[in-house]
């Protein structure tokens, strides 16, 4: 697989990536129970906090790894993405009034243990709000081309950026607001708040797709249909044709195809209206960026 379609080699990297992809995430202890125990021991008796022991030492285990030179070409790439999303929603947030607080990116191998929960590379890429760090395996980088049929780096840098506009909605209270409101509802209804929440990462990463090569030229012709397909592929119709035979929209958590296409390219076709107005460009001013949890026609009212 090649990377050179997207202007990122010889780029700054992220210094936020943290590598897990030597370790397990599995409960084990060091040493055997009883020596476990013993640890433990000694350190209550010399006045410390046994818990402390047991709680390093439970976390996982580092095992041997190495990883192939095109691994070690994509985690390159990821952190170079990832970089982009700091300066460019840096940008934002300080010309907003407010301070972009960054987040972490965990690359694992076939499972990891987060602050939400363990998950294995089945999961795909995710956010997790309570530690403020993206997880991914790489490994869905070539399932993004094998499974999905989505080809390119940038189709790779849109998933990325879509799930550090999960970050965005979580700085600015998005998240937190729409949990409440998913509360007490039917599984239909809170999984139409769930879709709103993911069209709106969507159009997120279109935004920052604007401002990066706005800013630093990074995109060359074709990775703007590169991240389309992507977000087509990702669908949830065309996700449960796929593997069901059949669309069952009461049970859509992310948007078809079509959805997630347009609220990618939504910033950029909204560009010139957006304009006249001071701040529309940025997160907590857009209304566009607004009314996809409020509720848009375009989407599908959601049910109260």
């Amino acid at each position: 697989q090649n990377f050179n379609a997207m202007k990122w080699q010889g780029r700054r990297g992220s210094s936020n990536v943290e590598d897990r992809r030597g370790m397990s995430s599995g409960k084990r202890f060091a040493g055997g129970g009883i020596g476990l125990i013993v640890i433990a021991l000694i350190v209550w008796l010399l006045g410390g906090n046994p818990l402390s022991v047991l709680d390093q030492t439970g976390g996982g285990t580092t095992e041997q790894y190495t990883p192939t030179a095109e691994e070690d070409e994509m985690a390159q790439f990821v952190s170079v993405v990832l970089a982009d999303t700091e300066e460019i929603w840096g940008n934002i947030f300080q010309q907003s009034g407010m301070t972009y607080r960054q987040p972490k990116l965990v690359l694992f191998r076939d499972q990891v243990q987060s602050a939400c929960g363990y998950a294995t590379a089945a999961s795909g890429p995710f956010y997790c709000p309570s530690d403020e760090k993206v997880y991914i395996d790489l490994s869905f980088c070539d399932d993004l081309q094998q499974k999905y049929g989505a080809y390119g780096d940038f189709a790779i840098a849109y998933v990325i950026a879509h799930e550090v506009g999960h970050h965005v909605q979580n700085l600015l209270g998005i998240l937190g607001e729409v949990h409440q409101q998913r509360s007490g509802r039917s599984e239909t209804r809170a999984n139409q708040l769930t879709v709103r929440l993911e069209l709106q990462a969507d159009f997120l990463s279109g935004m920052w797709a604007h401002y990066a090569h706005k800013k630093l030229n990074i995109l060359e012709a074709g990775d703007i249909e590169e991240a389309m397909n992507a977000a087509a592929a990702v669908g949830d119709d065309n996700l449960q044709m796929k593997y069901q035979g059949r669309i069952v929209p009461d049970a859509f958590t992310h948007g078809t195809s079509a959805q997630r296409k347009e609220w990618f390219r939504k910033f950029r076709d909204a560009k010139p209206i957006l304009n006249g107005h001071k701040n529309a460009d940025y997160p907590r001013y857009c209304d566009l960026c607004a009314t996809i949890i409020a509720g848009n026609e375009t989407i599908a009212p959601v049910e109260h």
